[in-house]
């Protein structure tokens, strides 16, 4: 569905934008790529590694919709990757988080719908399900603004939906990357910061295809979540770094010691798929149908039970650490 289109990503030049770019390439013929960013030494160190003719490099902030909406002419698909996403700096710059992910997204949905772009998914976290700290809260904010969008767009074409998944294997500012700069310094021990920490686990070739094909999966207004692994934090130290001494270090300021992506509270409008989640909207849409146990690929959804929660800590599929080990390897690969 993407030969010949145009594509625009927000946020490009991370670890989410490049992955996805190189993908697009190797599978599909897309008309142009556009990487739209704030980053002018990112964006040239990505012209180094990518640099096919359809590609085109828009130095911008989602903070400035006029930039927005002008890069947005003549695109068909947007992804919107774009954020502030560091816990602990969140907590502490609360009004620049909150700048770039809610205005942000407000100026992407604004700009997505006076170019009458074709569909839109937005990034999510798990940490927006239930959230205690401000990066979670502005995410959740985001969301609800991509899924109330679909009213706003009225009768024009563009649909928007939502993804939503868990901690992202070697992604920057990420554990795994953390935990091997420490190793690469001599580090005697690594710092843990609880015991019985838990954390969904999913690596980004796997993030990518699952945004992929819920491009062809949506109506619009859904929330996509993916079945994915947890893994024990612990178990995570010692697969990096067997026979390290571990040293629990306490909670960092907004953290949670488990993660949920489908909040009992919302168990009244979780659809489970075969290998995903849908979170239907709270709200009713005034043009079309509320109807979800159907995606555009045919696939058959079924309400899960009353009060079932998709947590890290509950999850049935826990990695070992063999596991762990092996699962990482191949996601760095």
């Amino acid at each position: 569905m993407f030969d010949g289109k145009t594509i625009l990503i927000t946020g490009g030049t991370g670890s989410f934008g490049k992955k996805y770019v190189k993908t697009l390439l190797s599978r599909y013929s897309p008309k142009k790529i556009i990487i739209f960013s704030r980053d002018e030494l990112k964006q040239y160190e990505m012209q180094q590694e990518f640099n096919a003719k359809n590609l085109r490099y828009f130095i911008g902030d989602v903070r400035d919709g006029e930039r927005l909406r002008m890069a947005m002419e003549g695109v068909d698909f947007v992804i919107h990757a774009a954020a502030l996403k560091q816990v602990p700096a969140a907590e502490y710059n609360p009004m620049e988080c909150i700048k770039t992910n809610i205005h942000g997204a407000e100026n992407v949905i604004k700009a997505a719908l006076e170019n009458n772009v074709e569909k839109v998914i937005a990034l999510s976290t798990d940490k927006a399900a239930n959230p205690i700290n401000l990066y979670g809260a502005t995410k959740l904010a985001s969301d609800k603004l991509f899924v109330a969008a679909n009213n706003m767009a009225g009768s024009k074409r563009t649909l928007f939906s939502v993804v939503r998944y868990g901690n992202v294997v070697g992604s920057r500012g990420s554990v795994v990357p953390f935990f091997e700069k420490l190793l690469a310094e001599k580090a005697q021990k690594l710092p843990i910061t609880h015991a019985d920490m838990t954390r969904f686990w999913i690596s980004l070739q796997e993030g990518v295809d699952f945004v992929l094909k819920n491009f062809e999966r949506m109506h619009g207004g859904e929330i996509f979540v993916p079945k994915i692994p947890s893994v024990r934090i612990t178990d995570l130290a010692s697969a990096i770094a067997p026979g390290v001494e571990q040293e629990i270090v306490g909670i960092r300021p907004g953290e949670k010691l488990h993660e949920i992506m489908c909040p009992a509270d919302d168990s009244h409008l979780t659809l489970e798929f075969h290998d995903h989640f849908v979170l239907c909207p709270t709200i009713t849409f005034t043009s079309r149908g509320n109807s979800f146990s159907l995606n555009n690929l045919g696939e058959k959804g079924e309400p899960v039970k009353m009060g079932c929660e998709y947590n890290s800590g509950t999850n049935p599929h826990f990695l070992t650490v063999d596991e762990i080990v092996s699962f990482n390897k191949a996601a760095m690969s």
